[in-house]
């Protein structure tokens, strides 16, 4: 029996003045994160994408299976081929799909059926679970807690993303198994979300929200 191989951890060593500055700056900088919908044309080099890739793989997943799977798409014909089923899907949901009230609670950001950005953003990076793997001889083997795994993986890609000087948006057309088929991804894949990811487009406009105080969000028992 082959037994567990542990190594040595290697944390950094701060003190209580500079871990509060670095969770300060950190927070400044990704307070001022916003989802934008114009992407300029600018591309960006292709390691800059590899690096924030290589970061949301470094997450925390279920028994580390690491269920994620990443594929950029630069390729003009895919972007305009995402979009177009993309927009199919939309037109269903803004005109059926989406109750009153979602239409309502989207409506102050502006969105609709049009999906410009999917062609428009330089890359496209689409965000797929792994739901099993194959392992010898075809069988298949489990992954666990895919949907948990995935989305701390998409945070810190999203965080990376900003950090990098990037913009980015999480777009979710539903349903998206035209993804799988668009991409040919193998069976054991399902689309997981939607990232453009770019420069913004000259004078680009957000709207204008605000986050929810800690006060909202955090209880602190003592």
């Amino acid at each position: 029996m082959t037994e567990n191989r542990f190594i040595d951890y290697n944390p950094m060593k701060l003190d209580q003045e500079e871990m509060r500055s670095r969770a300060s700056s950190f927070y400044e900088e990704m307070k001022t994160r916003r989802s934008i919908r114009e992407f300029s044309e600018q591309t960006f080099h292709p390691e800059i994408l590899e690096n924030i890739i290589r970061t949301a793989g470094s997450a925390p997943s279920g028994a580390n299976k690491q269920p994620w799977t990443f594929c950029v798409v630069t390729n003009p014909e895919l972007k305009r081929k995402i979009r177009m089923a993309a927009e199919e899907e939309e037109h269903e949901n803004y005109n059926g799909r989406m109750s009153d009230d979602w239409l309502r609670d989207l409506k102050p950001l502006g969105t609709n059926e049009r999906k410009e950005f999917l062609e428009n953003a330089p890359a496209l990076i689409v965000v797929f679970k792994r739901i099993f793997e194959f392992i010898e001889d075809g069988k298949k083997h489990q992954n666990y807690y895919m949907s948990e795994s995935v989305g701390i993986a998409t945070g810190m890609l999203i965080a990376a993303i900003h950090h990098a000087g990037l913009c980015c948006l999480t777009h979710t057309p539903s349903p998206m198994n035209f993804l799988e088929k668009i991409l040919d991804r193998p069976l054991n894949e399902r689309a997981f979300l939607l990232i453009p990811v770019g420069l913004p487009a000259e004078d680009v406009l957000v709207p204008d929200i605000e986050r929810k105080h800690i006060d909202d969000i955090r209880i602190h028992y003592i």
